[in-house]
């Protein structure tokens, strides 16, 4: 039985690291060893920076949502307690939404919280 060479394979292998390593700068889009370590790393921090960011959206929509609160007259803590004992299901995206968007809705809820803890 004749011997097969990994030569198509490994070319193959090389040239799919070469085409994700493109756009980097010197050897590490050059180079299939320096280019492997550079991908493998920017795999990595592509994948924690998706988790990053869905942190970094949750810190903005309480940062937001603190500010209106504020406005009228409650604290971020406070507000959201209300929200809870009034019933209110609304995530925080939405109301840091209602924060931006629509203030006079925000200021209902921030009511209705106040007569809630009050």
């Amino acid at each position: 039985m004749a011997r097969i060479k990994g030569g198509m394979s490994a070319r193959k292998k090389h040239n799919r690291v070469l085409k994700l390593a493109k756009g980097y700068r010197g050897a590490r889009s050059k180079q299939y060893r320096v280019a492997k370590q550079s991908v493998m790393r920017a795999l990595a921090s592509s994948y924690a920076g998706r988790k990053e960011r869905k942190r970094q959206f949750r810190r903005l929509w309480i940062v937001r949502i603190n500010a209106a609160a504020r406005m009228n007259g409650l604290s971020y803590s406070r507000f959201m307690f209300g929200l809870k004992e009034a019933g209110v299901e609304i995530n925080r995206k939405m109301l840091a939404e209602m924060a931006v968007n629509d203030a006079q809705g925000f200021a209902t809820l921030a009511d209705l919280v106040k007569s809630k803890i009050a």
